[in-house]
C-alpha cells in the first residue's frame, strides 16, 4: 500500500481533536490499522497509550497527527470531503518525449549533484525537525507497584530496578516503604519514627549506589534539613549528607553534585565529600530555586530544574566544572524530576501552560524539541530511572480538594467537629467568605469557574458566577469590603488576566492584562484598587491596580505575594520569598514604609494570610510542609494561639475565616495514588 502524506491541514481539521483507537486512528488518517501500527512502530507516529490500562489501550490528538503527517514531507494527497486526506490518485500516463542527444554528458553529473544535495539537504532537515523522534515509552510493560488506598508518592528506584521505595501513609502516618521487584513483599522502613518527611519541590527519595540504602530528605523540628539514610534490609536511621537538600552520584561514583537549602540553593561538586567553606559552582539568582540536581551519562554537565516554585519552572544545565547554565527547555510551567534514559533522551514532568498535568514529557537534550508522551487524565507527580534507563517508576495521582466549616471554640478545634460543604459538582476549593455567602473555586476538564453558595440555600445549591474556556484561576477570588464585588485572577489563551464583577457574576470586566500576575489579589479598604503581585523582569512583587483605567503602579519592591490589607488602611501583609522550605511574613505602610511585625517564619505549602477587623489578628497556616494547622497571632503583643487541631491525613491547602474569627472554611486535598513500573523496550 502507498504510504503517502496523510491527515487533513490544520485549518481542515474536524472539531474533535481525540482518537481513542487504533480503528479510529486509521479511519482517521485513510488506512488500514496493520499500516498505522507500523508508522508508529517505525516512523514515530505520535499515538499514546494509557499507563494504567492494557498497552493495546491507544489514543492519539488530531492536530499532532496533521503535524506527523506533514513533517513526512511528502506529496499531500487532495480532500475526499470528510476531514482527512483522500487515497492518492492513479497518475495519468504521460507520453515519452525523446531528448537530443547533445548536452548528455554535462546533465547527467549536474543532475547527480543536485540529487546529492538534495538528499544531504533532506537529511538535515529531518534531522532538525526530528522526523525519525519516537516515543521512549510507546511498547513499555506497565505493572503496578502498589495497589491499596491512600497515598503513594516520591517513588525512587535503586541503579539495577530491582528495589523500589516510596512515601506511603498506609500504616496511618507517612512513612519510607520499600518493595522488591518480583517479590509482592512491601517493608515499612521508618515506622512512625521519621516525622516531616516529604516536599514535592525536590527529589525526596533516593538509594545510595549499592543499593543498601534508601536515602530520605527530612526537616527537622529546629528547622534543619539534611538527607539521612536507612538500611534496605531494616534499622536505624542516620545521617547520610548533613546539611544537604538534594544529591545524585555520577555513574561511576566518583563525584558527588549536591545542593544545600540556602537563598538560591547553591549547587556544588565534590569527590564525595562535604566540605565547609567549598565554592558552589551554581547558585540561582535573588527569588529563585534550583532543584533536582542529576549527572548526565558522560559527567559532562549537571542538569538541574531553575525557576519560581512552584509552577515557573524549566530544566537548565551546566558543565560540571561550573560556567555559564544553558536553558534545556521552555516550559515556563511545573517541571520535576528529571531522569535519563540514555545519553541524550530526558525524561522528566511539565504542566501544560494553562496548569494542567504535569504530564510525561521526553526530550533530546541536543535537539531540544519536548515531546509530551501522555495525555489523558492522569497525574504524575514521581519519576524515576534505573541506571540503564530500562525501568522507570511514575506515580500516578487523583486528588479531590474538598471543603469543610469549623466552629472555632477557645481550644484548638478537632476536625471532627467539621462539617463538609455539599457542592454542585463536589470539587472546590480557594473558599472566601463574606457574611451571607460563600465563594470557591472548582474545576472541570475544559476548566475553572468561579461558584457562590448562599448561606441557607439548599444542599449543594450554588451558582456559577463566572467560567472560561481553558482558564484556571490564579490564587483565590477577592471579595470587597462591602461584599458587593470580586475580583479574581485567571490564566487563559497564554495571558493572565485581572478581572472585576459584581457579587451576582454581572458586570464582569477585565481591569488588566499588562501584568504576568501571581497568587490572590486583595482589595484596597476604600475599594478604588486592587493589590496583587506580579512578575517584573523576573521578580515578583507587589502592584497597585486602579480601577479608574489608570495603569498599574509597583507598590512594594522586593519580593512579596498574598497581601492581605488590614480593614483601616494602614497596612498590608504579604509573603516573602522562599529560602530553603520557609519564609517569612512581612508588612509595608500604605505607603510603602516599613511595618512592624512579630518574627513569622512559616513552611512552605500555603501562603494564604487573613486579617481579622481592627489589624490586631493575623490568621495563618503553619506546620509541615504537607500538614498544617490554623493559628491566630496577635500582632501587637506577639501572643499566639493554636485554632485547629487536623489529624495527619488533613492536607489543608487554603482557607478563610470569618469576620468575627467564630468561623473557617478549609479546604482538604485527598490524593490518591499508585506506584506504577514501566520496563521500556530497548532501542
Amino acid at each position: 500500500m502507498d504510504e503517502t502524506s496523510v491527515g487533513a491541514p490544520p485549518s481542515e481539521r474536524p472539531v474533535g481533536d481525540r482518537l481513542d483507537s487504533w480503528k479510529e486512528i486509521a479511519v482517521y488518517l485513510n488506512r488500514d490499522v496493520t499500516t498505522v501500527q507500523r508508522w508508529e512502530k517505525r516512523e514515530g507516529m505520535p499515538v499514546h497509550r494509557h499507563l494504567h490500562d492494557r498497552m493495546g489501550s491507544v489514543y492519539a490528538s488530531r492536530a499532532e497527527l496533521d503535524a506527523w503527517a506533514l513533517g513526512r514531507n511528502l506529496r499531500a494527497a487532495p480532500e475526499n470531503g470528510s476531514g482527512v486526506a483522500a487515497a492518492d490518485p492513479v497518475p495519468e500516463e504521460q507520453p515519452v518525449i525523446e531528448q537530443p542527444r547533445a548536452g548528455r554528458g554535462f546533465v547527467l553529473p549536474l543532475m547527480v549533484a543536485v540529487g546529492v544535495a538534495a538528499v544531504v539537504g533532506a537529511v538535515l532537515w529531518f534531522r532538525g525537525t526530528e522526523y525519525f523522534w519516537q516515543n521512549p515509552v510507546a511498547d513499555a510493560r506497565v505493572q503496578a507497584v502498589t495497589d491499596f488506598g491512600g497515598v503513594e508518592q516520591a517513588a525512587a528506584v535503586s541503579r539495577d530496578g530491582n528495589l523500589v521505595a516510596f512515601l506511603s501513609d498506609r500504616d496511618g502516618q507517612t512513612d519510607v516503604w520499600i518493595k522488591q521487584i518480583g517479590s509482592g513483599q512491601l517493608r515499612n522502613l521508618t515506622n512512625g519514627s521519621v516525622k516531616g518527611l516529604g516536599n514535592p519541590s525536590i527529589r525526596s527519595l533516593g538509594f545510595s549506589p549499592d543499593s543498601s540504602f534508601v536515602t530520605y530528605w527530612a526537616r527537622r523540628q529546629d528547622g534543619d534539613i539534611s538527607v539521612w539514610a536507612v538500611p534496605t534490609l531494616g534499622g536505624e536511621p542516620k545521617t547520610y549528607l548533613e546539611g544537604v537538600a538534594e544529591f545524585d552520584w555520577s555513574r561511576d561514583v566518583s563525584r558527588l553534585a549536591y545542593h544545600t537549602p540556602g537563598p538560591g540553593d547553591p549547587l556544588f561538586v565534590s569527590d564525595g565529600n562535604i566540605r565547609s567553606g567549598a565554592r558552589p559552582i551554581f547558585t540561582a539568582a535573588a527569588g529563585l530555586h534550583s532543584h533536582f540536581p542529576l549527572w548526565s551519562p558522560d559527567a559532562n554537565y549537571i542538569y538541574f530544574v531553575q525557576g519560581l516554585l512552584p509552577d515557573r519552572l524549566d530544566i537548565w544545565r551546566i558543565a560540571s566544572g561550573g560556567g555559564t547554565a544553558e536553558r534545556i527547555t521552555s516550559h515556563n510551567g511545573r517541571v520535576t524530576y528529571p531522569v535519563f534514559l540514555d545519553r541524550r533522551t530526558l525524561m522528566y514532568l511539565a504542566s501544560d501552560p494553562d496548569g494542567s498535568g504535569p504530564w510525561l514529557y521526553s526530550v533530546d537534550v541536543e535537539r531540544r524539541i519536548p515531546h509530551r508522551l501522555t495525555f489523558g487524565l492522569d497525574r504524575y507527580t514521581s519519576l524515576a530511572a534505573s541506571a540503564d534507563g530500562q525501568r522507570l517508576v511514575v506515580t500516578l495521582a487523583s486528588p479531590k480538594r474538598t471543603l469543610w466549616r469549623l466552629r472555632i471554640a477557645d481550644s484548638p478545634a478537632e476536625v471532627s467537629a467539621a462539617v463538609p460543604v455539599a457542592l454542585t459538582n463536589g470539587v472546590g476549593f480557594a473558599p472566601r467568605l463574606c457574611p451571607g455567602y460563600l465563594l470557591y473555586v472548582s474545576a472541570t476538564g475544559a476548566g475553572e469557574s468561579i461558584w457562590k453558595l448562599v448561606n441557607g440555600a439548599g444542599t449543594g445549591a450554588g451558582t456559577e458566577l463566572w467560567s472560561g474556556q481553558r482558564a484556571r484561576v490564579i490564587g483565590g477570588p477577592a471579595i470587597s469590603p462591602d461584599g458587593q464585588r470580586v475580583a479574581f485572577s485567571v490564566r487563559q489563551g497564554g495571558q493572565t488576566l485581572l478581572y472585576v464583577m459584581q457579587a451576582d457574576g454581572t458586570n464582569a470586566r477585565i481591569v488588566t492584562d499588562t501584568l504576568a500576575l501571581q497568587g490572590s489579589p486583595a482589595w484596597n479598604p476604600d475599594g478604588r484598587s486592587i493589590t496583587s503581585a506580579a512578575d517584573d523582569h523576573g521578580v515578583t512583587h507587589l502592584f497597585r491596580v486602579p480601577l479608574d483605567g489608570r495603569p498599574p503602579a509597583a507598590f512594594v519592591q522586593e519580593y512579596s505575594v498574598e497581601p492581605a490589607w488590614a480593614s483601616d488602611g494602614s497596612f498590608v501583609v504579604y509573603s516573602g520569598p522562599d529560602i530553603g522550605t520557609t519564609f517569612s511574613v512581612k508588612a509595608v505602610t500604605a505607603e510603602g514604609g516599613a511595618h512592624p511585625l512579630p518574627g513569622l517564619t512559616l513552611t512552605r505549602g500555603a501562603r494564604h494570610l487573613a486579617l481579622l477587623p481592627g489589624g490586631r489578628g493575623l490568621v495563618l497556616m503553619r506546620g509541615e510542609i504537607q500538614h498544617k494547622n490554623l493559628w491566630l497571632i496577635d500582632l501587637e503583643t506577639g501572643a499566639e494561639r493554636q485554632l485547629t487541631n487536623l489529624p495527619a491525613d488533613f492536607d489543608l491547602r487554603d482557607f478563610d475565616i470569618s469576620p468575627d474569627g467564630r468561623e473557617v472554611v478549609l479546604e482538604r486535598e485527598q490524593e490518591r495514588s499508585d506506584v506504577m513500573m514501566l520496563d521500556v523496550a530497548r532501542r
